[in-house]
C-alpha cells in the first residue's frame, strides 16, 4: 500500500523496491519504521575500492559513449527537446551525385545532440556577456582608432557598431534560447540559410579565433617588456599559452570560472578608468587644469575627414569581437531558457558603459596626435600596452603607480581573449565535424565533455607566438589576421539573417511568437537594421582598404599589400562557400523545408511562461523595470 491507502499497481513492484525487497536489503535510501516508510541517507559506499585519482583522471580523456547523452541537472523541469516528430523526417538531402551530398536535417540532429559538457552557470554567462572578450581591442587598439579618425570619429563608429551588434545579440539570444545547440551561429547558416554559407561560416570563424590566439599571447609578452623590455619574450609566450591550455582542459566549467574571475577584474577596472577619468577631466590633479573639451577643439574632433571614419569601423568590430561568444556558450549552459536571456540584456550595458563612455573620456584626454599612439611595434591591430590610450591618459596625469596597474589589467584581459580564442575556435570545429563539414575526427568529446582533439588543434596554432622574438613576426602575424579579418562581420551578418529567414519559417509553418521562450527586443526589423549595418561596414572597409587615408604617396605594390591585408577575408569566404557548394552539391535551404523543430527546447513552455507572468504581476514597478533591463 502507498501512502494515500492505494495498492501499487502490479507486475511493477520491482519499481518501489529495489533488488526485489521493499526492506531490509532493498533500496538504501529506504528503510521501514512503525509499520510505515523512512527516507534516510543513502550509502554510496561500493565493496570494491574507489578507482585511484590517476585512474580517474585517465579515463576523463576516453570518448564519451551516446548514452551519457541526457538533459542536465535542473532543467528536465522547464525544458527538453523537441524532437518527437523530428526523427521521423525523411533526410533533407542536396540534389545531384548520390556519391557527394549533405544531409541538413542530419546535421541538425548531431548538433542538437551534441555530448558536451553543460556546466555553465547562469553568473558565467553574464559575466561572459559584460566582459568576457574586452582585451587589447578596447585598451590598445583603440589608441590606433583615435589616431586614425579623431576623438569624434571614434565616438561615431563605436557607436554606430555597437547599435548594430546589440540587434545581433539580440537575434542570437533568440535564436540560441530556442536552439542551444552545438556550433550556434554557424549551425544555424546551416540549418536556415545555406548548407555551404554555414560551412564558409564557420571555418572562417575557427579561424579567426585560431589566428587571434598567438596574436593575444604575443601582446600578453609584449605587455610584460613595459616593465622590463630586456628580457626575451618566448619565456612569457610559453608560461602563457601552457597557462590558457590548462584553463581549457579542465573543461567548460574551468573556462566559465576563469572568465567569470577575468570579467570581475575587467569590468572593475573600466569602471575605475571612468571615475578618473571625469576627475581629470574637470581639473583633478595640480598639474594640469581643467581639461574639457579642448582636444576635440585642438587638435580636432576629426582627423583624414570621412575616410578616417570609414577606417575607424573595423578596429570598433575587432574591439567588439566575441561578444557573440555568449550564443557560443548556450549549447554548454545549464538552463539557457533561464540563463542567456539576462545575459544578452547585459550587452547592452556593456556596449554604453565599458565602450561608448569609456572612449568618450579617452577621446577628451588624449589628443589623436599624441606619439606614443603610433607604436613601432604592432601585432597586427593590437600593440603594446604602451600604445594604450587608457595608460597614456593616465601617464599623463602624473600618476606613478596607476600606469602599472592598467598595464597589469590589460595583461589580464589579453590572457582572457587567449582564453576565449582556445573555447570558441574548439567548440566552433567540434560542431563542423559533427555536421560532417570537418574531420570527423575534430568531433572527439571525452568523458569530461571536452571536445579535446579540437582543443588540441587549437592551441596548437597558439605555437606561432613564438615569432614574437622574430625580426618579421608583426608581418607575418598581420598576413594571417587578414585571412579571417573581417569573420566578425561576416558572423555577425549571417545571424541576422539566420534570424530573419527563422522567423519567415517559423511563421510559414504555423507557429507564433507567443511560443518563443525569448524573442529578440529589437524584433525582426532589428534584425534587417543589423543586416544592413554589416553590408555597410564591408562597402566602407572595401574603399578605405582600396584607397586607403594617405593612398597619393603609395606605390602600387604598397596599394595592393593594403588592400588584401583589408579585405582578404571575402575573397576567402567565397572560395569556401564555392569549394564545398559544388563539391557537397548544396542548395538554398528553401522556406518549405527549412526545419524549426530539431532541437527546439520548448517542453512545457506555455505552462511555465503563465507561471512566470503571473509571479510578475506581484512585483513592484521597479523590479519590473530592472528585469526589462536586466
Amino acid at each position: 500500500m502507498d501512502a494515500a491507502g492505494g495498492a501499487y499497481p502490479a507486475g511493477s513492484y520491482h519499481k518501489y523496491a529495489r533488488g526485489g525487497s521493499i526492506s531490509g536489503s532493498g533500496d538504501p535510501g529506504m528503510s521501514r519504521a512503525s509499520g510505515g516508510f523512512m527516507r534516510r541517507e543513502p550509502s554510496y559506499e561500493d565493496d570494491e575500492r574507489s578507482p585511484r585519482f590517476y585512474a580517474r583522471w585517465a579515463d576523463g580523456f576516453r570518448r564519451a559513449d551516446g548514452s551519457q547523452r541526457s538533459p542536465s541537472k535542473g532543467t528536465l523541469d522547464d525544458i527538453s527537446f523537441v524532437d518527437h516528430h523530428s526523427n521521423q523526417l525523411q533526410p533533407m538531402i542536396s540534389r545531384g551525385s548520390e556519391a557527394n551530398y549533405y544531409d541538413v536535417r542530419t546535421a541538425n540532429m548531431q548538433t542538437a545532440h551534441s555530448l558536451l559538457a553543460r556546466k555553465l552557470k547562469g553568473r558565467h554567462l553574464q559575466m561572459i556577456a559584460i566582459g568576457g572578450s574586452i582585451g587589447t581591442g578596447l585598451f590598445v587598439a583603440s589608441g590606433r582608432a583615435l589616431e586614425a579618425g579623431g576623438p569624434a570619429s571614434v565616438l561615431i563608429a563605436y557607436s554606430f557598431i555597437g547599435c548594430m551588434l546589440y540587434c545581433t545579440v539580440q537575434a542570437l539570444g533568440e535564436l540560441a534560447v530556442a536552439f542551444p545547440v552545438a556550433g550556434s551561429f554557424s549551425s544555424y547558416s546551416t540549418r536556415f540559410l545555406h548548407p555551404s554559407w554555414g560551412f564558409a561560416m564557420g571555418w572562417n570563424y575557427a579561424l579567426q579565433w585560431m589566428i587571434v590566439l598567438p596574436l593575444e599571447i604575443i601582446a600578453a609578452s609584449m605587455t610584460i617588456g613595459y616593465w622590463n623590455a630586456a628580457i626575451s619574450k618566448s619565456i612569457f609566450v610559453f608560461i602563457f599559452l601552457l597557462f590558457i591550455i590548462v584553463i581549457n582542459l579542465f573543461g567548460v566549467k574551468g573556462y566559465g570560472e576563469a572568465e567569470f574571475a577575468f570579467a570581475i577584474i575587467k569590468v572593475t577596472a573600466v569602471i575605475g578608468f571612468i571615475l578618473l577619468g571625469i576627475v581629470l577631466n574637470i581639473g583633478g590633479t595640480p598639474s594640469s587644469g581643467y581639461i574639457g573639451g579642448l582636444y576635440w577643439r585642438v587638435p580636432g574632433a576629426f582627423h583624414n575627414g570621412f575616410k578616417g571614419l570609414c577606417s575607424v569601423f573595423v578596429d570598433a568590430a575587432f574591439a567588439f569581437a566575441g561578444t557573440e561568444l555568449v550564443g557560443l556558450a548556450a549549447a554548454e549552459t545549464e538552463n539557457p531558457r533561464k540563463s542567456l536571456p539576462t545575459a544578452i540584456k547585459q550587452v547592452f550595458w556593456r556596449i554604453t558603459l565599458f565602450y561608448v563612455v569609456a572612449l568618450t573620456l579617452v577621446g577628451l584626454l588624449v589628443p589623436y596626435d599624441e606619439p606614443r599612439l603610433v607604436d613601432t611595434e604592432m601585432v597586427g591591430r593590437s600593440g603594446t600596452a604602451a600604445a594604450s590610450p587608457f595608460v597614456i591618459a593616465i601617464d599623463n596625469a602624473g600618476i606613478e603607480v596607476l600606469p602599472s596597474v592598467m598595464n597589469a589589467v590589460i595583461l589580464i584581459a589579453v590572457l582572457s581573449v587567449g582564453n576565449s580564442a582556445v573555447f570558441g575556435s574548439s567548440r566552433t570545429l567540434a560542431a563542423l565535424a559533427d555536421q560532417g563539414q570537418a574531420p570527423s575526427w575534430l568531433s572527439y568529446i571525452d568523458r569530461q565533455g571536452r571536445p579535446l582533439y579540437a582543443i588540441i588543434l587549437a592551441s596548437s596554432i597558439g605555437l606561432l607566438a613564438f615569432l614574437a622574438d622574430t625580426r618579421d613576426q608583426a608581418l607575418i602575424l598581420e598576413w594571417l589576421l587578414a585571412i579571417s579579418g573581417l569573420s566578425s562581420i561576416f558572423t555577425w551578418g549571417s545571424i541576422c539573417l539566420a534570424h530573419i529567414r527563422f522567423r519567415r519559417a517559423w511563421a510559414d509553418q504555423g507557429h507564433s511568437v507567443r511560443e518563443l521562450a525569448f524573442t529578440s527586443q529589437c524584433g525582426v526589423w532589428g534584425s534587417y537594421l543589423g543586416l544592413g549595418f554589416n553590408v555597410t561596414v564591408l562597402i566602407a572597409q572595401f574603399w578605405v582598404g582600396a584607397w586607403p587615408v594617405d593612398y597619393e604617396h603609395k606605390t602600387s605594390i604598397e596599394l595592393a599589400q593594403n588592400f588584401f591585408l583589408a579585405y582578404m577575408a571575402v575573397p576567402i569566404v567565397i572560395i569556401f562557400f564555392l569549394v564545398h557548394r559544388f563539391w557537397a552539391k548544396t542548395r538554398f535551404i528553401r522556406m518549405c523545408d527549412t526545419d524549426v523543430d530539431t532541437g527546439r527546447r520548448g517542453f512545457n513552455l506555455p505552462i511555465l511562461l503563465a507561471q512566470e507572468r503571473e509571479e510578475k504581476k506581484g512585483w513592484p514597478r521597479w523590479k519590473k523595470v530592472y528585469k526589462f533591463l536586466c
